[in-house]
């Protein structure tokens, strides 16, 4: 047999193995990058380095679950950033008036009003989820800025809690995997063992088909983008007990490298294929990337660049892989 034909079979073997393991290249990648940094300064990978990184990755890990959760049905969440932030600047802004336990509880009201507007659109009117989000995304951008105008002169508290939650260290572990750790936990038990993530993957694989058989589309796409807003709504929380600085446009940087995490991680923007656990540690790429980036004096602009781009290779590759198998 000839070379040319044997590469074609060496492809098929290539996309079963990613497919199946999707994990494993991505550690290997994760480590390359890790040992790239120690080559360009070394001693920078210490104790304290690793704390702090795993403490900026979980923030961009719990916005990529969005993104991941609603890839599984072939749709994705591009009004998660705005979410997270409208609820970590109403929490700060209504903490000086309610107190924090109560200001938290009402911060979660106007992410999950996005949500079930995001749902509505989604499983009644049938607007595609890349439109749909991005219009209430928009919608509550708008929003957020006429409540900042009523809000101005009560000032802004970001609660103790929130601070030792998003910054804190205890034994040398961020105090921020008190609450990524069950999370994650919960995401990946649901995506795998639970009816609902059975449903996801289904509608996401074929959507015609999971509704014949029964299924109701309408409240799956209801749950899923509730489920979504809320997620990024607690994820604008710890972000700003992190920060430390409620703004107006506090986690929409998180945006777009929350989309390449959930790429980079294996989930198929066409839906009916991912993993939770390959979106963390493309968090964790992400976030070992920035920093080398920073040593190497990258703008933010060519780093926005190079997200795009990483988008669009992971993707053209999953697709020329997955077609050979």
């Amino acid at each position: 047999m000839s070379a040319g034909a044997d590469r074609p079979a060496a492809l098929a073997r290539v996309g079963r193995f990613l497919a199946d393991r999707p994990v494993l290249p991505l550690l290997v990648l994760l480590a390359l990058l890790v040992a790239i940094l120690e080559y360009m300064r070394p001693g920078i990978v210490n104790e304290r380095w690793i704390a702090n990184t795993v403490k900026f990755a979980i923030p961009l890990a719990m916005l990529a679950a969005c993104q991941t959760l609603t890839m599984f049905t072939g749709g994705i969440d591009l009004s998660a950033g705005i979410a997270a932030t409208v609820a970590a600047f109403v929490m700060a802004t209504m903490t000086p008036l309610l107190g924090a336990p109560l200001a938290i509880l009402v911060s979660l009201v106007p992410a999950l009003l996005i949500g079930l507007v995001n749902g509505i659109g989604i499983a009644f009117a049938h607007v595609h989820p890349l439109i749909m989000t991005l219009g209430t995304g928009l919608v509550a951008t708008g929003c957020l800025q006429v409540y900042q105008r009523f809000v101005i002169a009560t000032g802004s508290v970001v609660p103790e809690a929130l601070a030792w939650l998003g910054t804190g260290r205890t034994w040398g572990f961020p105090n921020a995997l008190v609450l990524f750790l069950p999370f994650a936990a919960l995401i990946l038990y649901a995506q795998s063992r639970s009816g609902f993530g059975r449903l996801l993957f289904a509608l996401g694989s074929n959507c015609h088909a999971a509704r014949l058989s029964g299924v109701r589309a309408w409240q799956v796409y209801l749950a899923l983008y509730m489920l979504s807003a809320l997620i990024a709504g607690i994820t604008g929380l710890l972000y700003v007990g992190l920060i430390k600085a409620p703004s107006l446009s506090l986690v929409n940087p998180l945006m777009l490298p929350s989309v390449a995490a959930a790429v980079i991680g294996g989930t198929s923007i066409f839906g009916g294929r991912g993993s939770y656990t390959g979106t963390i540690v493309g968090a964790l790429i992400l976030t070992v990337l920035g920093t080398l980036l920073t040593l190497l004096q990258m703008p933010e602009g060519a780093r926005r660049i190079l997200y795009g781009a990483i988008i669009l290779a992971v993707t053209a590759i999953y697709v020329r892989l997955t077609e050979q198998t």
